[in-house]
C-alpha cells in the first residue's frame, strides 16, 4: 500500500479496500484563483502555480475542469433553430434566447471577486415555461471523451479524475432556469405545466448518460445538486429528487461508476433519507458550526456511504484556532474513516488569509500522512 498514488487510493476509498493513511482532498481551487487574483498569495505558491501548491502540500484533486483552466466534460449544445443574442459590458451582461413561443432573458452583474453573477432569470412565468420546453427539445447535453481524457492528464495521480452532471430537473430549475420563488408559486398553480418542463429537460440529458456509459472511462461521478432545506420541502424532495437519482444513479452504478452528491447548507429535514439514496456517497454535508446537524448525526445516518470533505468551511477563519480545526479533524477520522475523503465542506474559504490558510491545509495534510 506504501507505494499507491493518490489516485489509486481515490479509486480504493470508494471501492472499499485498504488504504495505506487517512486520504486528503481539500478543494482549494477557487482560494488558490481569488488569493492569487487580489494579489495576497505567497510568491513562492505563486509561482508554484495551482497544481505545483497541490503537490508542494501534498494533497489530491478532485474535479478536473474546476478553476483548473481545462474544459469541461460536460457540454451543452444548442440546435441551429436557436438564436441567441448576448450583450456583456464592464459590469453588465445579457443574454436572450429567441423562441416561436417569445424570448426568454437572462440578465448578469460582474462582481467585485471577478466573476459574473446572475440577477435575473430566464424563466419569470408560467407562461415562460412553454418557451423552456421549446428550448429544451432543441439542445442536448454530451460528454466530451477528448475533454475528459485532457483533464484526466491534466489532474495525472492527483486524484481520480472527476465531473458533476447537470442538475436534477427540480434543481435545474430552482438554482439556473427560474427564480425559487416563481417556481413555488408555479408548483402551486399549475403543477402539471411545472412536471411537463421537467421531463423535457431530463431528456436533454438523454445522450449525456448514454455517452457516459458508453465511454468506459468514467470511474467516479458528481451529481453537483448543491442541496440545502431551503431550496425545497420533504415532499418536494421525495416526489421530485429521489425518483430521477434512481433513475440516473442507477445507470450509472449499474455500469460499475461510483456516484456521490453535493448536499451542503443545511440538511436536518433529509437526513432520514440519506441511508438509502442510491449514491456511493455525500460530498460537502456540512456539520456543526456551520451546519444545523453533528458529526455524529450524519454518521447515525449514512450507513456505509463515503463521506466526501466534513470539516467546516468556517474552521479555516481566524474566529478559529488551529487546536480547534484539529479536533474537529481528529474527530471526522474517528466516524467515518476508511468510508472518508477528507476535505472541506465545501472549500477552503476564499477570504482566508493566504498564510494561516496555506500553514492549516499543511498541518491537516501531515496529519493525515501519519495516521491510518
Amino acid at each position: 500500500m506504501s507505494g499507491m498514488s493518490l489516485r489509486q487510493i481515490n479509486l480504493a476509498v470508494f471501492a472499499g479496500k485498504p488504504l495505506p493513511h487517512v486520504f486528503f482532498q481539500p478543494r482549494f481551487e477557487p482560494w488558490y484563483d481569488w488569493q492569487g487574483k487580489f494579489g495576497s498569495l505567497p510568491q513562492q505558491y505563486r509561482d508554484l502555480g495551482l497544481m505545483g501548491a497541490y503537490d508542494a502540500l501534498g494533497c489530491s484533486m478532485r474535479y478536473v475542469h474546476y478553476y483548473t483552466g481545462m474544459p469541461d466534460p460536460v457540454v451543452c449544445r444548442f440546435s441551429p433553430e436557436v438564436k441567441i443574442r448576448e450583450q456583456f459590458g464592464d459590469q453588465e451582461g445579457v443574454r436572450v434566447f429567441e423562441t416561436p413561443h417569445g424570448e426568454l432573458t437572462e440578465r448578469f452583474k460582474f462582481t467585485s471577486d471577478g466573476t459574473w453573477r446572475t440577477v435575473e432569470f430566464p424563466v419569470k412565468q408560467p407562461d415562460d415555461l412553454k418557451k423552456l420546453r421549446w428550448l429544451c427539445q432543441h439542445m442536448t447535453y454530451a460528454f466530451s471523451a477528448e475533454n475528459f481524457a485532457q483533464g484526466s492528464v491534466f489532474l495525472g495521480e492527483r486524484g481520480e479524475p472527476q465531473f458533476w452532471l447537470p442538475k436534477s430537473p427540480y434543481q435545474a430549475l430552482a438554482q439556473v432556469w427560474m427564480k425559487l420563488e416563481h417556481l413555488v408559486y408555479a408548483l402551486a398553480d399549475c403543477p402539471g405545466e411545472v412536471e411537463q418542463t421537467m421531463r423535457a429537460i431530463d431528456e436533454t440529458y438523454d445522450p449525456l448518460y448514454e455517452q457516459v456509459l458508453a465511454s468506459g472511462r468514467v470511474k467516479i461521478v458528481n451529481f453537483g445538486e448543491n442541496i440545502h432545506d431551503q431550496l425545497l420541502s420533504p415532499r418536494y424532495f421525495e416526489r421530485y429528487l429521489i425518483p430521477w437519482y434512481e433513475k440516473r444513479s442507477g445507470q450509472l452504478r449499474k455500469a460499475g461508476i461510483y456516484t456521490h452528491i453535493h448536499i451542503d447548507g443545511h440538511f436536518r429535514s433529509l437526513l432520514k433519507c440519506l441511508k438509502d439514496l442510491p449514491f456511493d456517497g455525500y460530498e460537502a454535508l456540512t456539520p456543526q458550526p456551520q451546519g444545523d446537524v453533528t458529526l455524529d448525526e450524519i454518521r447515525e445516518h449514512i450507513g456505509d456511504k463515503v463521506l466526501l470533505d466534513g470539516i467546516p468551511a468556517v474552521l479555516f477563519l481566524p474566529t478559529y484556532s488551529r487546536e480547534e480545526l484539529m479536533q474537529a479533524v481528529e474527530r471526522i477520522v474517528e466516524l467515518f474513516h476508511p468510508r472518508l475523503v477528507l476535505g472541506v465542506s465545501d472549500e477552503v474559504p476564499q477570504g482566508a488569509e493566504a498564510e494561516e490558510a496555506i500553514q492549516r491545509i499543511r498541518m491537516i495534510s501531515d496529519w493525515c500522512l501519519q495516521h491510518g
